[in-house]
């Protein structure tokens, strides 16, 4: 598989588990993404995105989007989507 770097944790909303991102390339609902920093390293499936509270399915670069995350992320943390 290869990493393809598409956007940098903005912010952590740790009560509701939400990473705000902001893409630098394009993510869609379904894709697999990679977040790695100093001490994150979480591999998922995007299961839904929000952008100015709304549900989107695909984000392009300079757009803002939530994601649900499992683990913590890092303000600062890469966010790789992950291709075939």
């Amino acid at each position: 598989m290869t990493e393809i770097a598409v956007g940098r944790v903005t912010h952590w909303f740790g009560k509701l588990g939400v990473a705000g991102i902001e893409l630098t390339g394009t993510l869609s609902v379904g894709d697999t993404i990679h977040i790695k920093g100093h001490t994150t390293d979480t591999t998922l499936v995007v299961e839904s995105m929000q952008n100015e509270h709304q549900a989107v399915e695909t984000a392009g670069a300079g757009d803002d989007v939530g994601i649900k995350l499992i683990e913590r992320a890092r303000v600062g943390d890469p966010v790789y989507r992950l291709d075939p």
